[in-house]
């Protein structure tokens, strides 16, 4: 997934602000919540990242093109990166990004869900 295609994305999802950091990724948020990065010039580090459930974890965790997220999920966290081929296609990434976004969003107070305009 482009850049441009990977932003527009998640900028169109309930609640998300975006910020530049870590080098010029694109840190993707829900109610100040990290739930997606895209990071095109991180070297052997290069790769669109989200959270995933365990299920979805112990699954993409195995497929070509896509590994547990550097740091992440070395700290025991469910975060998967695509960094390379052939990886998931876009309509099944944008899937995995939408889940993301509701695994995190379920994490926020009812309060800071109702404020961002997020059902649930």
């Amino acid at each position: 997934m482009a850049p441009a295609a990977f932003n527009a994305f998640c900028a169109s999802l309930p609640g998300t602000t975006h910020v530049v950091q870590w080098e010029g990724a694109d840190v993707w948020k829900v109610g100040g919540k990290m739930f997606a990065v895209g990071a095109w010039s991180w070297g052997p580090h290069a790769g669109i990242t989200f959270k995933v459930s365990e299920m979805a974890f112990d699954l993409l965790r195995e497929m070509p093109g896509l590994r547990p997220a550097p740091y992440m999920a070395s700290r025991g966290l469910t975060w998967i990166q695509q960094h390379g081929e052939p990886g998931l296609g876009d309509d099944d990434l944008c899937s995995y990004l939408r889940h993301s976004h509701g695994l995190v969003a379920r994490g926020l107070s009812r309060r800071v869900r109702a404020a961002l305009g997020i059902e649930g």
